[in-house]
């Protein structure tokens, strides 16, 4: 691991070059970031921010959640169609819970959806139907963790926290040309932020930072000749920006297998079933079907039929595993009776309400029931 020139002590030090005094970095920075913020519906605009407005910690707080392990490019229909949908916290709190996990299908990470209405709720009902403005107590909420309290703390109350995201890692690791692998790297790398981070427009500044990850030193040919910090970089100097961040080798996802039974009533009802609230895609509408194993298992079928397999599988990734579904369809006449699931009317039917894997199951089941029509 290589040393770094750049130290508490400069905070301090009069003399210090201007490249190497974490306020000076700081401050060339916050002055990239009035001339190139992104412009997000979270965000205040360069007029409010100079007018001092802060955002409102309800967006901040929805737009951070929804941001989790989700690009902003995804993110940004959802975050308008929540605040048209609800508001305030308070909308949030006394919203249905089946449809706020359907307006989040596709999202992905649906225990993120399932907090957001745990949250919203302990909002209204322990603080009045407001945010906490400091870390400590932001940390009390469900589903809110270190990450997420911090830039809540920093971007809607002004508080002096670090916020650390993927971006701020790879921009310190190369300004401070840090070589020791992530996960490892974390702490030193949130230690190099602590010391960056200002105590004046600290929600600012975090902004900005991420901002530069995601727009100039990006994960593959960082526009260093455009970045306000050119020259103090390290990694840029020494010709190792492109190899920063290390990380540590992921072990390969292993494959879990499973049935789906999509079966289709002679009115256009379909089978569906809430999936628990715990577990992958909790609270969440999906077809019948087994478990997901490394071998695949055969349960029941939900009602009695004529099943005929699809011939493609339905395949989808997460965090730990890839699966793939096989897909049994059938048509059902109309007064039969379920084991397992209720036939939803076409009317109150939407495939954008299932989460991701179900609708892909969906496409190639629909396909299907046409080619046999």
């Amino acid at each position: 691991m290589r040393e770094t020139p750049i130290t508490p002590a400069a905070r301090t030090k009069p003399d210090a070059p201007r490249a190497t005094r974490p306020g000076d970095l700081s401050a060339d920075l916050l002055a990239w970031y009035d001339q190139h913020a992104r412009d997000m519906p979270w965000r205040t605009g360069p007029a409010a921010r100079a007018a001092g407005q802060r955002p409102d910690p309800y967006h901040i707080w929805l737009s951070e959640v929804m941001l989790q392990q989700t690009t902003v490019a995804a993110v940004r229909a959802y975050f308008l169609r929540f605040t048209a949908l609800w508001p305030t916290v308070a909308d949030l709190a006394a919203a249905e819970d089946a449809r706020v996990m359907g307006e989040w299908a596709g999202l992905g990470y649906y225990a993120r959806a399932r907090n957001l209405l745990k949250c919203a709720r302990v909002v209204v009902a322990g603080h009045g139907g407001q945010f906490p403005d400091n870390r400590a107590a932001l940390l009390s909420l469900p589903g809110v963790g270190p990450y997420t309290a911090a830039a809540i703390a920093s971007i809607a109350f002004d508080r002096s926290e670090t916020v650390v995201d993927g971006n701020v890692e790879r921009v310190m690791a190369r300004l401070f040309d840090i070589h020791t692998p992530l996960p490892a790297a974390k702490p030193e790398l949130t230690e190099k932020a602590a010391l960056l981070t200002p105590h004046a427009r600290p929600g600012d500044y975090a902004q900005a930072v991420m901002d530069l990850g995601a727009t100039i030193c990006t994960p593959r040919k960082p526009a260093c000749a455009l970045c306000p910090w050119h020259d103090p970089c390290l990694a840029r100097a020494r010709g190792t920006a492109p190899d920063l961040p290390r990380k540590t080798p992921k072990k390969a996802k292993p494959i879990r297998l499973g049935i789906a039974y999509i079966a289709r009533r002679t009115d256009g009802a379909y089978l569906l079933e809430r999936r628990p609230d715990k577990g992958l895609l909790g609270g969440m509408l999906g077809w019948p079907g087994s478990d997901w194993a490394e071998t695949t298992p055969v349960p029941a079928p939900p009602i009695e039929a004529d099943w005929q397999p699809v011939p493609e599988e339905a395949r989808h990734t997460f965090t730990h595993f890839h699966l793939r579904l096989q897909i049994l369809t059938a048509q059902i006449d109309q007064g039969a009776n379920p084991q397992r699931g209720t036939f939803l009317p076409p009317e109150d039917f939407r495939p954008s309400d299932l989460p991701t894997v179900m609708r892909k199951a969906f496409d190639l089941a629909h396909a299907s029931f046409v080619d046999r029509n």
